[in-house]
């Protein structure tokens, strides 16, 4: 199998990993078949069900229709025969989508006039044997190529691997170990495909499985790290020798660690606009639907919002605290009014028009559900300013809390002081709550994603998360994490300057956070102002422009069991301090109500399609 080249990552303009996703599927794929006779016709595009989801999150139709494509079709649907078109195939190496391929272009009237077929992954010599076979296939076939491209880029800095499951399948109670490994197995074979398109070879660093004592046996759980970093380089080693131009020696960093990194982050209250956008709101992916009077006086009429990357304004607003973010739209929108009275909207200006209806809607809730006040218990708990007391003080003056905002502040409560749950103890404090047994489930299935208490305090007393800002990869990219703690995979090789990469491989034996989130979530009455200390949004903006060309190593944080809004956000904020591009991977990303629902699953008998996420 041959597989081109794709834009280098070290040359030229700093193109980020989205981007980079981006160029290989509509250039190296979809371009690629712009040759000889085929140079200048339309063609049909067809993907099965993983390859159209890849292929969405990184492009819109407008880009593929740009490159050729005239229509995208389901290899799993009956197809118009189009005998003068010629087709490319995006699809997954299976033996069924091979099967269809062959059905659709063998025998004396195949569907179309020329087949480009681009697998999303390695494909076996089983299946290469099997398309060889039909002599009347073979002469039809334009390209056969792998892309190793199996990811959804669903930010500028982040793709996940569709492993929605896998926290059930890692970490519940269920010891069927060979679901589990078959989920970790099509993780880190999607995971590996994210280097193979950065063209990228990684130092591999995993969080160790820790024994709590010599008596105690290590679970499958605690070995979830280490399993998929083994799983990931066993990858990566094929790709030296089946990829052409592949790294030979290390080019960047990844580290890979699970959901017990941080329990709090998935369920506190993040303050940011986007974080809130996707926990308050119910947005269906980017799209937030809302609806407005009828100039007619009919009934209301919908309108849609999609909240994307190529929107300045969006991008502006995303990471700012929702207070900031609803004055600077404020102040956008008397801007326009009084400058454009005439004018036509401009579409930044109209997003601005289309934002100012979310921002007022989160405000809202947040009056309405009591937000700050719960938030700011939440940050109490963590930094040690809060206790018991103070939380059954809290429960018995607010009894019309919603239910999950209660949920959300015991799990917070219960990730810091798991043994205030034990016994009675708990039951106690649920039923004060007025929590269900479902929600029960919630709270006590977090021990399944923690460590021993013992563990989780500082040696002052305080929860583990309170160290400095995004301390992990900070001291990841320092060479700084301790070798017994956080393992590397494969050993470090001289570099293809002939020194040893530092970052790599110094090692010190100094404690780490494991914690990617700052040192204080802000709430509405901490919010931070006139910070420059890197991590604020406004100085993000103003060091946007920086010469990207001398962009450091490439640094891979890639987490088990569910990535969160505010982890996405230490990345972009972490690339502007480190100068080095940090990319965050998961199996999914979860926002809190998602999160919460997959817990209550571990010790349960339901499926994720028998609850409403």
């Amino acid at each position: 199998m041959s597989m081109s080249d794709s834009d280098s990552s070290h040359t030229g303009d700093h193109k980020y990993f989205r981007q980079i996703t981006r160029d290989r599927l509509l250039h190296e794929m979809l371009g690629s078949t712009k040759k000889g006779d085929s140079r200048s016709t339309w063609k049909v595009l067809i993907m099965d069900r993983l390859t159209v989801k890849i292929m969405s999150y990184a492009c819109k139709m407008a880009d593929i229709t740009e490159a050729g494509v005239s229509l995208v079709e389901d290899i799993y649907k009956r197809r118009q025969p189009l005998p003068t078109m010629d087709a490319i195939y995006f699809i997954q190496p299976s033996k069924e989508n091979v099967i269809m391929f062959l059905s659709d272009m063998a025998g004396k009237k195949p569907l179309y006039k020329k087949a480009f077929v681009f697998f999303s992954s390695p494909i076996t010599r089983e299946l290469v044997g099997l398309i060889k076979k039909d002599a009347t296939v073979l002469p039809r076939i334009g390209a056969l190529s792998e892309m190793n491209l199996e990811y959804f880029s669903f930010d500028r800095q982040g793709f996940v691997t569709d492993n929605g499951m896998a926290m059930e399948e890692l970490f519940g109670n269920d010891e069927n170990h060979r679901k589990a490994d078959a989920c970790l197995s099509i993780m880190a074979a999607r995971a590996a495909t994210a280097f193979a398109s950065m063209r990228e070879l990684p130092f591999v660093r995993y969080r160790a499985a820790k024994s709590l004592d010599t008596n105690t046996m290590t679970t499958y759980r605690d070995l979830v790290p280490t399993k998929l970093a083994a799983g990931i380089w066993n990858h990566l080693t094929k790709y030296k020798t089946s990829i052409a131009n592949f790294p030979q020696t290390e080019t960047c960093e990844l580290l890979v660690l699970d959901r017990s990194v941080d329990q709090i982050a998935p369920v506190i209250h993040e303050w940011t606009y986007d974080a809130m956008c996707h926990d308050l709101l119910f947005l269906e992916g980017n799209k937030y639907v809302y609806e407005v009077p009828s100039k007619t006086g009919g009934p209301p009429e919908k309108k849609e919002v999609l909240l994307e990357e190529h929107d300045p304004i969006w991008c502006e607003l995303r990471h700012l605290h929702i207070a900031d973010a609803s004055e600077r739209l404020h102040e956008k929108m008397t801007n326009f009014v009084s400058k454009n009275k005439a004018a036509q909207i401009h579409h930044s200006s109209r997003l601005a028009v289309d934002l100012m209806p979310i921002a007022g809607k989160i405000n809202r809730i947040i009056r309405e559900q009591k937000l700050r006040e719960v938030g700011k218990l939440e940050q109490d708990l963590v930094f040690g300013d809060a206790g018991t007391k103070e939380v059954i003080k809290f429960l018995s003056t607010h009894t019309d809390l919603s239910r999950e905002n209660k949920l959300r502040l015991l799990m917070v409560y219960a990730a810091i002081y798991p043994e205030k749950f034990e016994g009675d103890k708990g039951s106690q404090l649920m039923q004060l709550a007025g929590l269900l047994s479902d929600d029960t489930n919630a709270v006590n299935n977090m021990k399944l994603l923690g460590t021993h208490p013992e563990t989780k305090k500082s040696s002052i007393g305080a929860f583990a998360l309170k160290f400095d800002n995004k301390e992990l990869v900070e001291k990841l990219s320092k060479g700084e994490l301790p070798k017994n703690e956080y393992p590397c995979m494969n050993d470090p090789s001289p570099t293809s300057h002939g020194a040893t990469h530092p970052a790599a491989i110094q090692y010190t034996e100094t404690p780490v956070a494991h914690s990617m989130r700052s040192r204080r979530t802000p709430t509405w009455a901490s919010r931070p102002r006139n910070s420059d200390d890197g991590y604020s949004s406004d100085s993000i903006l103003r060091h946007a422009s920086s010469d990207f060309k001398k962009m450091g190593r490439r640094i891979f944080v890639f987490i088990v069991g569910g990535a969160t809004r505010s982890e996405l956000r230490a990345c972009h904020k972490l690339t502007t301090k480190l100068n080095r591009e940090v990319i965050l991977g998961s199996s999914s990303v979860d926002d809190p109500p998602q999160f919460i629902t997959k817990l209550k699953l571990l010790s349960s008998e339901l499926s994720l399609d028998d609850l409403e996420i």
